[in-house]
């Protein structure tokens, strides 16, 4: 039997020895890389943290000390070891387990998480409740050097180094380099200064030096020029905190001796451990933004079960950017940390000095791109539609008010699947279609996307293009189509009484409803500007108008149809179709869109029912 099956809950791990815990993370890891070859799931991240979670749970006393993860990429581990290692089949699946923290799925998740920066905050917020209640245990927020961008970080570091709470923030840098500054000095000097030898000295020094102020104060500058010597903390002991480290995030015995001497201390804590994306996996290590996130793989090589890659609409975007970029040397591209997944490593490689990964500061990527583009730049903004929520006010505030032009091309929207709620685009056509200044597009198909980026991109003013997560219908791009019309719709289908007006990628679906009960069928290109003249038209001939979109019912396209048929005084029966007003689970594309009766045999169902209603 191995270790591992003998550890289902934290407290399995508190009589094990040195020895029995350094196997058990080698089990871990290998576990965790035979069940993501499987399953899918986010594999470089989780590998890295193997050590360090294991250290975590064998000197503190979950869930009565808070451990908080940020963003969640990194808590496979942390599942296994808190009583989820026979669900880790059912990993990202329709009624299984999800790949973020969750606080319905486990006592041992205290936060849930999904987008980043929000653990320093959380973690603030229950060691102050703990400080109340006059408890000893600590609250823990775990952060990677990414997440560490954003500001929400720092006002959270701001307000916890101000109070005297018990919080520790361990900085998980994965992109520092172990062989300089992470060694065997480093890591005795955390050690010691976590130890009670330095911060009794430290404390009864500072008390012996108060009544002899220039003592003290040299004292005091000894102390920082030593320590700002070694150690890259000065920064965040200006916030208030103790900093210690950076130490090696894969020396187990060294993280659990610094956390254990830091369990002991009061006060803000600062742990900087410097870890490797896809420890302990040859293929992930070498290439860490590829095995981030990963379909089923073969262990042996990493090599994807996947025969072809299949066309995608960020795939799309690519192409258009490259056929764009090559004309125009005013085009620029920003993103805020999705190079990758947003489709722009190749225009990274082609054109550096027209390209900006700000990292995961979402709202400064907004404003830096404002201020390119009254500088005589012509900005794209590429980011998930999840990710654009962070920012919106600055997408009001600063560029909508001033009418400042640019190009958002918004990925993942709609029914995102695996990754569940937290990275859902089913609110952007609401939240976009309200404000002033703004053009929204949501295409059919890879055609359409192409020429509406074109189309976006060339206008004076603020546009932005919603495309779908995953592979596109059509095998073949055609980028030579008729350009698309400003604000025009597109009859696609002639039917009889009833007339289905859709948005987006879900045409489609509704087009095969529409051979079935022969009924028109609209593809409506924009959502803003909504096409009044084809809406008019429609009415006029059809006795009932159903709106299908992969949005939000409420304020979503279908409203904006509503909205159209009031203000041109026209009566027609109507049917709203979209996403419910709830947040849904986790499952693949196909099975959330049928949960969500966005499938075709429910909108059949759903149109039939209330047409003979009528």
């Amino acid at each position: 039997m191995s270790i591992l099956d003998k550890v289902d809950y934290p407290k399995d791990l508190k009589d094990l020895n040195r020895e029995e815990l350094r196997s058990l993370a080698s089990e871990l890891r290998q576990f965790i890389i035979e069940s993501v070859s499987k399953t899918g799931g986010h594999l470089s991240s989780n590998l890295g943290v193997v050590e360090l979670t294991l250290a975590l749970h064998y000197i503190y006393d979950a869930p009565k000390d808070k451990i908080i993860w940020d963003v969640g990429h990194q808590t496979y581990a942390h599942k296994i070891l808190t009583g989820r290692k026979q669900e880790m089949h059912t990993l990202r699946k329709k009624d299984g387990i999800s790949g973020f923290p969750r606080r319905t799925e486990s006592i041992y998740d205290d936060f849930g998480t999904g987008h980043s920066s929000t653990s320093i905050s959380a973690a603030l917020g229950m060691a102050e409740s703990l400080k109340k209640k006059r408890s000893k245990n600590k609250a823990i927020a775990i952060i990677g050097d990414g997440a560490m961008t954003a500001g929400m970080a720092f006002e959270g570091l701001n307000h916890a180094g101000s109070t005297k709470n018990n919080i520790l923030v361990i900085l998980n840098d994965n992109d520092m380099s172990i062989s300089n500054n992470v060694g065997a000095l480093n890591n005795y000097l955390a050690k010691l200064l976590s130890g009670k030898l330095y911060g009794g000295l430290k404390k009864s020094g500072k008390a012996v030096f108060a009544k002899v102020p220039p003592v003290l104060e040299l004292a005091r500058k000894t102390e920082e020029h030593v320590k700002g010597m070694v150690i890259p903390g000065t920064l965040f002991e200006e916030f208030g905190f103790n900093y210690l480290g950076p130490i090696d995030g894969h020396d187990l015995d060294v993280l659990i001796d610094t956390l254990g001497n830091i369990k002991k201390l009061e006060g803000p804590q600062f742990l900087h451990i410097a870890t490797k994306k896809g420890y302990g996996y040859k293929p992930a290590q070498n290439d860490p933004n590829k095995f981030h996130g990963v379909s089923k793989f073969d262990t042996k090589n990493g090599v994807s079960n996947n025969v072809t890659e299949p066309l995608t609409y960020t795939k799309v975007f690519t192409e258009w950017i490259l056929d764009t970029a090559s004309k125009d040397n005013k085009l620029c591209a920003i993103t805020p940390a999705m190079s990758d997944g947003s489709g722009l490593n190749e225009f990274a490689k082609k054109y550096p000095t027209r390209f900006y990964d700000v990292g995961i500061a979402e709202q400064h990527a907004l404003t830096f791109a404002a201020g390119l583009s009254l500088s005589g730049h012509k900005p794209v903004v590429a980011i998930y539609s999840t990710f654009l929520q962070r920012a919106y006010d600055q997408l009001i505030h600063d560029i909508a008010i001033q009418n400042i032009p640019m190009l958002f091309a918004i990925d993942r929207a709609g029914i995102v699947g695996a990754d569940g709620a937290t990275h859902s685009g089913n609110f952007d056509i609401s939240f976009i279609r309200c404000i002033p200044n703004l053009v929204l597009m949501a295409p059919s198909n890879e055609a359409d996307c192409y020429q509406m980026l074109n189309l976006g991109f060339n206008h004076n003013g603020i546009c932005a293009v919603r495309y779908p997560r995953g592979e596109s219908k059509n095998q073949y791009l055609n980028k030579e189509t008729e350009p698309i019309r400003f604000g025009g719709a597109k009859k696609i289908r002639t039917g009889k009484s009833i007339a289905i007006l859709a948005f987006g990628t879900i045409v489609n679906t509704c087009l095969e409803v529409a051979e079935d009960i022969n009924a028109t069928v609209v593809d409506m290109r924009f959502v803003k500007p909504i096409d009044k003249k084809m809406i008019k038209e429609i009415c006029l001939h059809h006795n009932f108008i159903v709106t299908v979109e992969e949005n939000v019912v409420s304020g979503g396209a279908g409203s904006a149809v509503l909205e159209a048929l009031s203000e041109l005084q026209l009566f027609c029966k109507t049917l709203v179709i979209g996403i419910p007003d709830k947040f849904f689970e986790h499952g693949s594309q196909k099975e959330v869109l049928q949960i969500r009766g966005l499938d075709k045999n429910t909108i059949k169902r759903k149109i039939v029912k209330q047409h003979k209603e009528c």
